[in-house]
């Protein structure tokens, strides 16, 4: 076995040791800032897997977002229609919320994708790949020059990362998913102007 192999396992299965070890550093990231830039992938073996490579242009950026019901303040006066419901409806998850926050601050960088790193009672923490879409070593890559054409740039705002995808049901294929491309706006949109023809 490699050794991506021993950390995944200690990842999935945690000893106690190593359960003590995770409580430790989310006390210490608590202190931390929201937005932290690190030298080296907490989870190497996740990291790998989705992209990440030790070499100048790629950066890994720790972000951390508040759990909870997404809910609006108390409404206290005023009965009209923006006040009948308290909940946000969101279309997009955590990890989503927390690739597009550290693209906010790095905003040279496309982001590349992401990975849970942990979590406790308040917040969740997600560690992201980003990728500075001009620099030289980024160019010369093959397997990472197509992050700088012009049609990626912005791509965790417009739902182009893998976590996006599959907030808008995109993980689906064939049967069943036959209203989820292009997207589901872009369906009922066509469906009302169907019904206007006839």
């Amino acid at each position: 076995m490699g050794i991506y192999k021993y950390i995944r396992e200690s990842w999935n299965k945690p000893s106690d040791e190593a359960e003590q070890l995770i409580r430790e550093r989310l006390i210490l990231w608590r202190k931390q800032p929201n937005t932290l830039r690190i030298d080296r992938p907490t989870r190497l073996d996740r990291a790998r897997s989705l992209g990440y490579k030790a070499k100048n242009g790629i950066i890994i950026v720790r972000q951390r977002v508040n759990r909870g019901g997404r809910m609006r303040p108390m409404i206290t006066g005023g009965r009209r229609p923006k006040h009948s419901r308290r909940k946000k409806v969101i279309d997009i998850n955590y990890q989503t919320i927390a690739e597009q926050r550290a693209n906010k601050k790095y905003v040279n960088c496309e982001v590349l994708n992401s990975y849970f790193v942990g979590k406790d009672g308040m917040d969740y923490w997600y560690e992201i790949i980003l990728v500075d879409r001009s620099h030289p070593e980024i160019v010369a890559d093959k397997g990472l020059s197509w992050i700088g054409d012009a049609h990626q740039r912005g791509r965790v705002f417009r739902g182009l990362t893998s976590s996006a995808r599959k907030s808008r049901g995109l993980r689906w294929k064939g049967k069943g998913a036959e209203k989820v491309r292009p997207s589901r706006s872009a369906v009922w949109r066509r469906k009302a102007r169907e019904k206007q023809l006839i």
